[in-house]
């Protein structure tokens, strides 16, 4: 291999040429620059017409209404804005959760728990990271308004049953958030037939730029959410600021392209998953952390017995790995989501993510394996 082979795709996805040659039209004097909030002339008029065009784009891929789409700065946002947004100004708010969220999620929901401005549930997952729908239903309670559980968890690969959960909380009435940015274009997101409420949406998870995301927010039932930035009353008063036309032309065209391409590319990532383990098959002590079945194909934790994540990501600098997720990635603590399912420091500090995405070939795949086997082998062999 020229140069290192990619398997983070989790943390996030190069953009795709064809998503960047799209962005670029948006940008200088000669293409759609103007403000799409300035309603007195034809660049904004453009401006405004390439922002709802992509509004669609990222509707379609969710199969919801162009209008029930918020644009954000990113998941992040999202995330901050729906839990937030739906706990502000009830009274006394009860949320439920869980402890192997998105950062996003547990620090949002932390921070009002410490504000005195909610109380939490966070439920225990399933050894295989799974959320079961009765202990869901089990945590309500008569003040619950919120709970916020993501679709597939982005450390293990596994998904959480979201179409029954929901089904539990509408008819309690209480909102369900769910972050479904590692779901989004890696497997089908149809809020027509999921009870979702609130949905988070990143840009570039999915083949589009950084720094863009959005956030579904239901019409019927009409879900109502306070922002939590002001200033001008942009996208119907629930996000203000001045819209990134370039960032959201991508966003919407990486999602046309998922769109289009979403069931070949499930079937050629799990061909990649089945040729990637196989590959390990014949080393010893290889264990997989998840859900062997209700996962996405493309994300791939495994722990490695008597050798350190840590050591091994150095012997492999020709592949790009990751010991979590990249939003915790500074910190030298052993990861709060397998700990979660109940590893000890020990196993979840011998652990790593391997993740696949659309440029990843069988080459590299095999290649990663190998790297993999011979880095191992040589480091248990110094023990």
């Amino acid at each position: 291999m020229k140069k290192p082979v990619y398997m983070d795709y989790a943390a996030t996805t190069p953009v795709d040429p064809v998503v960047a040659e799209e962005m670029c039209r948006y940008l200088t004097i000669d293409g759609v620059f103007g403000n799409p909030a300035s309603r007195s002339h034809g660049f904004g008029w453009q401006a405004e017409a390439a922002v709802e065009n992509a509004r669609k784009q990222v509707a379609d891929l969710i199969n919801a209404d162009p209008r029930e789409i918020v644009w954000t700065s990113g998941a992040t946002e999202s995330d901050n804005l729906a839990i937030k947004g739906a706990v502000s100004g009830r009274d006394n708010p009860h949320i439920v959760t869980s402890i192997i969220e998105h950062k996003a999620v547990v620090d949002s929901v932390r921070w009002l728990e410490a504000q005195g401005m909610a109380s939490v549930t966070w439920l225990k997952p399933e050894p295989d990271g799974r959320i079961r729908p009765d202990a869901v239903e089990e945590a309500l309670q008569d003040n619950t308004v919120l709970v916020s559980l993501m679709m597939v968890n982005n450390e293990l690969g596994t998904c959480t049953d979201v179409a029954a959960i929901g089904e539990r909380l509408r008819s309690r009435g209480v909102l369900f958030h769910v972050d479904a940015a590692q779901a989004a274009g890696k497997m089908p997101v149809d809020v027509r037939t999921m009870p979702v409420d609130l949905l988070s949406l990143s840009g570039h998870k999915v083949y589009g730029p950084k720094g863009i995301g959005a956030l579904y927010v239901r019409r019927a039932p009409d879900v109502r959410i306070e922002a939590c930035i002001h200033g001008g009353g942009h996208e119907r008063g629930m996000r203000s600021g001045t819209l990134a036309t370039h960032q959201i032309a991508g966003m919407g065209k990486a999602f046309a392209i998922a769109s289009q391409s979403l069931d070949e590319e499930c079937q050629r990532l799990e061909s990649l998953r089945a040729l990637f383990l196989e590959s390990l098959a014949e080393l010893e002590g290889v264990t997989l952390n998840g859900s062997e079945t209700c996962r996405v194909p493309g994300i791939i934790n495994l722990s490695f017995r008597g050798v350190e994540a840590e050591s091994l990501m150095l012997g492999l600098r020709d592949v790009a790995v990751s010991s979590g997720s990249a939003c915790a990635s500074a910190t030298m603590e052993p990861s709060y989501v397998l700990r979660g399912i109940g590893l000890s420091d020990e196993q979840a500090h011998r652990a790593l993510r391997f993740s696949m995405g659309r440029f990843t070939t069988e080459d590299e795949v095999v290649f990663a394996a190998d790297r993999i086997n011979e880095v191992v082998t040589r480091l248990r062999g110094v023990r």
